[in-house]
C-alpha cells in the first residue's frame, strides 16, 4: 500500500513565497528545510537576490501578494525595506531573505544552516 503524503502548512507556504520570488525573476532561489535540526527557529529559510534595490523591493512585494492571495496572511514581521539591501520576510515557520547580490555573496547565510537540507530551485530565466 502507498505512503500518503501530507503536505503541511510550512510546505504549502514554502511553495506560495518560491512562486512569488519567480514571478519576479529572483536569483539563485535556495530553500534550506531546517525541520531536522534541533532548535531551529523556523521550518523553512528561502533565500534569493536581486539585481538592483528595486527588484529586491518588487521581489519582496510579490511574496507579499502571493502569500496574502493563497491563503490571507501578512507577514508577522518585515524589515530592510528602506535599503533594500537585503529584506528579511518573517511568517513564523518560512523566513525569506532576499538580497542585492553583493550582500549576499557576503554573508553567506546558506553556510550557517550547512547541515540542513537544501534545494537549489530551478529556474527557466
Amino acid at each position: 500500500m502507498a505512503k500518503k503524503v501530507v503536505k503541511s502548512g510550512s510546505d504549502m507556504l514554502a511553495e506560495i513565497i518560491i512562486k512569488g520570488i519567480q514571478e519576479k525573476k529572483g536569483k539563485e532561489i535556495v530553500c534550506l528545510n531546517l525541520k531536522e535540526i534541533h532548535n531551529a527557529v523556523c521550518d523553512y529559510y528561502i533565500i534569493c537576490h536581486g539585481n538592483s534595490s528595486t527588484q529586491v523591493n518588487s521581489i519582496a512585494d510579490s511574496v507579499d501578494y502571493e502569500v496574502k492571495k493563497a491563503i490571507g496572511i501578512n507577514p508577522w514581521h518585515k524589515e530592510g525595506v528602506q535599503n533594500a539591501e537585503w529584506i528579511l520576510i518573517d511568517y513564523a515557520d518560512v523566513v525569506v531573505h532576499i538580497f542585492q547580490e553583493e550582500t549576499r555573496d557576503f554573508y553567506q547565510i546558506e553556510k550557517l544552516w550547512a547541515d540542513a537540507e537544501t534545494t537549489l530551485i530551478k529556474s527557466d530565466y
